[in-house]
């Protein structure tokens, strides 16, 4: 006879049916005897876990159920969109992934992180599964097929997500808080594994501390500043300081790599954190510039600035061939203070040219930088349409404004020997837009602490040394006092993020939390955010109609034509 609805045990209002195929009444007697095939062959029995899928009928979430000898086993929920990406428990009753406020015990309910591991721990761990279960004899119906993982191995959430989509479903400066009437595939409320909560962004920490080594050994050397009697130790604590941090960041983030390859790939498709890649590189070649008097030779090896301005280049090309190309990753489309990181770099690995003796080398690099510099300020400063990223209010990213002409101005000086009129001019720019952000400083209060924010320490580090080489050029009262103010003002925000830091990781235990920004979705499958798009264009062309009814008719052409191209564009946006 045809199976008949099995109902949730929890209470939850979710059903399920059975979908195998209906047994004829005469094979009744026989269905003991073995499983029955979905074409209506009957198989001999076996030992092997028959195989079962049900369908939730209120949520549309696909189980594949394993047992032995047809009983329910472990079951595994294919991810869905929907307001809670919950999991069918032992009772086949859906619920929510973290056990909190449920009925029942709350055991095993725990999300799936394994569509973000490695593609090469899953391909072994789907390699023990019986071949029956690997490829099944039936075909999923077309609401599930898309969802589910492709019988070539291809698995639709690990695919690269646009540009644009993270526009869309992310907020925030940074973009990293997900918008209320989004989705994410993985539990908010449960704790994820620790490399998975691990960012890109905790090399900030490598440059904020590795630029204070930099300044605190240019202080205690330069012939301006010698009336503050800076002791080498400071730059020695500092140095050996920013070097374990290096270290152990790069570990944990080499283990990410290895365990949670996927995740990396969503932080790299991500328009601010794919800046954060030319950290690293950036944080060693801090290491090295600003090594200890006492242990550092007179001219370093040039095999040091090869190691690490390749893997730096090798990724500009990508970059910047982006942006060169168009496309929905052009600079126009991604551009934000953060790109500043990605340009920052080729002036740093000028200054360590300099100290190898290849001074050609640290001329191709700063005239990279000066190029690319020159169209992400201009791209940034006129605000376009286009341009998603940018917020309205200020916020410590906003610094990164200072970190490009300072480094510009230090680099031109290490080349050619003198703090002359163009090193001095990309030192005026840097110091002008300091002002310009110190005036309103009011602005960067109330925002949430994020490790991120060390990478905003730098920028004051490097217009601090600019500073400091400024003074030595120009020796007088005015320079040397801005010198020191500027030091100081770098130093105190880099100690009280470390204070902060510290608070975070061992008292209040939140330095680490989920990173929702690489758990979207790869397409808008959520009807809320639908109906939240069509409202807002609803009230749109409501206010258009009113604003049309007062102007005349020519102006009433015009305004129909640029409402219907906005729309446009943020349907692609969307998209």
């Amino acid at each position: 006879m045809a199976a008949e609805p099995s109902s949730s045990s929890t209470g939850q209002g979710h059903h399920t049916v059975d979908i195998r195929a209906a047994q004829s009444e005469d094979a009744g007697q026989s269905a003991m005897s073995g499983p029955i095939n979905l074409r209506g062959e009957r198989r001999p029995p076996t030992m092997q876990r028959a195989f079962s899928r049900q369908v939730s009928l209120g949520s549309g979430v696909t189980v594949l159920g394993m047992g032995k000898n047809g009983g329910r086993g472990q079951q595994r929920a294919l991810p869905r969109s929907g307001k809670s990406l919950g999991v069918l428990n032992h009772s086949g009753a859906l619920g929510q992934a973290a056990g909190g406020g449920g009925g029942g015990d709350g055991a095993g309910r725990r999300g799936d992180f394994s569509m973000f591991r490695t593609k090469s721990t899953l391909s072994k761990q789907n390699s023990l599964l019986p071949s029956r279960i690997r490829e099944p004899d039936f075909e999923l119906p077309p609401h599930v097929e898309g969802l589910s993982v492709g019988r070539q191995g291809e698995d639709p959430l690990n695919r690269s997500v646009p540009a644009g989509r993270y526009f869309a479903a992310l907020r925030g400066p940074e973009l990293d808080e997900v918008r209320d009437y989004e989705d994410i595939l993985l539990p908010k409320d449960e704790v994820w594994p620790f490399l998975l909560r691990f960012p890109i962004g905790c090399f900030g920490v490598c440059l904020g501390l590795g630029s204070q080594a930099i300044l605190w050994g240019a202080l205690a050397a330069s012939p301006a500043m010698r009336f503050l009697h800076v002791t080498p130790m400071i730059n020695v604590a500092l140095w050996l300081l920013a070097l374990a941090v290096l270290v152990a960041v790069s570990v944990t983030y080499a283990l990410k790599c290895v365990f949670y390859f996927e995740a990396i790939r969503r932080e790299y498709f991500h328009p601010v954190r794919v800046n954060f890649f030319f950290a690293p590189s950036i944080a060693a070649m801090f290491l090295t510039i600003g090594l200890p008097r006492a242990v550092a030779p007179e001219r370093l090896h040039p095999a040091v600035w090869c190691a690490f301005v390749a893997p730096l280049f090798a990724l500009e090309l990508k970059i910047y061939g982006q942006w060169l190309s168009g496309g929905k990753r052009r600079l126009c489309k991604v551009a934000n203070p953060s790109s500043h990181l990605s340009v920052v770099g080729n002036f740093v690995g000028a200054i360590l040219a300099a100290r190898v003796g290849w001074a050609e080398a640290g001329k191709f690099l700063w005239a990279i930088g000066v190029a690319h510099y020159i169209v992400v300020f201009v791209t940034l400063y006129q605000r376009l349409p286009t341009n998603e990223a940018l917020p309205k209010e200020l916020h410590p990213v906003y610094s990164m404004f200072i970190a490009t002409p300072s480094a510009a101005s230090l680099a031109w000086a290490a080349i050619y020997g003198s703090f002359d009129a163009v090193a001095r001019t990309f030192f005026f720019m840097a110091l002008f837009l300091y002002m310009s952000l110190v005036v309103r400083i009011n602005f960067f209060r109330g925002f949430r602490f994020s490790l991120a924010w060390w990478s905003y320490t730098f920028p004051m580090t490097t217009a601090s040394l600019a500073t400091v080489k400024y003074a030595e050029a120009e020796p007088c009262f005015t320079s040397r006092a801005l010198a020191l103010s500027l030091s100081l003002v770098s130093t105190t925000m880099v100690s009280m993020l470390l204070v902060s830091t510290l608070l975070h990781a061992f008292v209040w235990r939140s330095l680490f939390p989920n990173d929702l920004a690489i758990a979207i979705t790869k397409d808008r499958q959520n009807g809320a955010a639908k109906l939240h798009v069509k409202g807002r264009k609803a009230g749109k062309r409501v206010s258009d109609i009113k604003r049309w009814a007062k102007q005349a008719p020519l102006s009433l052409v015009s305004s129909i034509t640029k409402s219907n191209s906005a729309d446009k564009e943020e349907e692609e946006r969307t998209e």
